[in-house]
């Protein structure tokens, strides 16, 4: 659906020269919700504006539905980024118009019927639940409900995609989760591609189906989120993940000392989360467990749980009981020696 080939992208020329990214290649499936997480300065920003060439390369090429957007005409590009809708983290809404009429707007220019143009606003207003608010202006609003305005008008021109320019960090937790319960609905409706960019790694787990992490211009890990979040490689994603589950606790501390003994993570994944495979388990082999840390929570729709627990038994005895546990299909992560 989307590909991006080689793309690097370089502000100003000589020593003034800036890279925000740098020969960087990724690919986005058709129908599916796609993550890009990374700090300030990464070029997470830079690579969504890519996409629809608001930011046009230095060099590579994008793809977006067959078609090598960095070859188009002007006029090609313009009836190109009608397939490719895109919200922004300050909704960007004209002040001075209503509801309906910035909804409207794009609609307008494609020169549809004042019919037409009726039909498909009351459509979207319905879609993002906003039709008692079709006659107010966006001083009226909240920002949860100015953001439900800027997504039925990215929507307007039925695109393919959607881009998500940090569209809910202006937003409190509670509307975020409206937001992006909203979005995950749209793109089961309309099997809509979504490409959303952001620093919270709640949002990635909420609704994305694959992630990349962004670190220096370029991507240092992606894959489907429940593999990049329950078993970071690279650091930056790692203190995403630290920031999202408080893993930084005096138990981190204790695990480094060595003082807590034979200390393992199992981390639970689907229905596996609420069955007692580690009770079952722990009885057939003779061994006991404390649990020194614990959580269940949800990637997306699926369940997963971890679980930090020390082993206390003979040696071969919690051995037996790691490999066990392999065995059951969970994953064992030996945290001391």
């Amino acid at each position: 659906m989307i590909e991006l080939k080689g793309i690097t992208k370089v502000y100003g020329k000589g020593r003034k020269a800036a890279t925000a990214l740098s020969n960087l290649d990724l690919s986005i499936r058709k129908g599916e919700i796609f993550g890009v997480i990374g700090h300030s300065g990464a070029g997470k920003s830079t690579l969504i504006r890519c996409i629809n060439l608001l930011e046009r390369p230095t060099d590579g090429e994008v793809w977006v539905d067959g078609v090598d957007l960095t070859r188009l005409s002007r006029s090609q590009l313009q009836e190109q980024r009608r397939k490719i809708g895109m919200i922004y983290q300050h909704f960007n809404l004209l002040s001075s118009a209503t509801v309906y009429d910035n909804i409207a707007f794009p609609l307008r220019l494609m020169k549809l019927t004042k019919a037409q143009i009726e039909d498909k606003v009351r459509e979207l207003l319905s879609l993002v639940g906003l039709e008692e608010h079709r006659n107010k202006y966006p001083a009226q609003l909240s920002g949860g409900q100015k953001q439900r305005v800027g997504i039925a008008r990215a929507l307007a021109s039925n695109p393919h995609v959607l881009l998500c320019d940090e569209a809910t960090s202006a937003l409190d937790p509670q509307t975020t989760d409206s937001i992006l319960r909203l979005l995950l609905d749209i793109n089961r409706k309309l099997n809509l591609t979504i490409v959303l960019i952001t620093h919270e790694m709640h949002v990635i787990q909420s609704i994305c189906d694959r992630v990349a992490v962004i670190h220096g211009g370029g991507i240092v890990e992606q894959g489907e989120v429940a593999k990049v979040f329950l078993k970071p490689q690279h650091e930056v994603t790692k203190e995403f993940i630290r920031s999202e589950t408080q893993q930084d606790s005096p138990l981190q501390a204790a695990l480094a000392s060595g003082e807590l003994g034979k200390a393992v993570k199992i981390t639970f994944l689907g229905e596996k989360t609420y069955e007692s495979t580690l009770s079952h388990v722990a009885r057939g082999t003779g061994v006991n467990f404390a649990i020194l840390q614990g959580t269940i929570s949800t990637i997306k729709d699926v369940p997963y749980g971890q679980l930090v627990v020390r082993f206390e038994g003979e040696a071969a005895a919690v051995d037996s009981t790691i490999a066990e546990l392999t065995a059951q299909g969970l994953d064992v992560e030996v945290l001391t020696r």
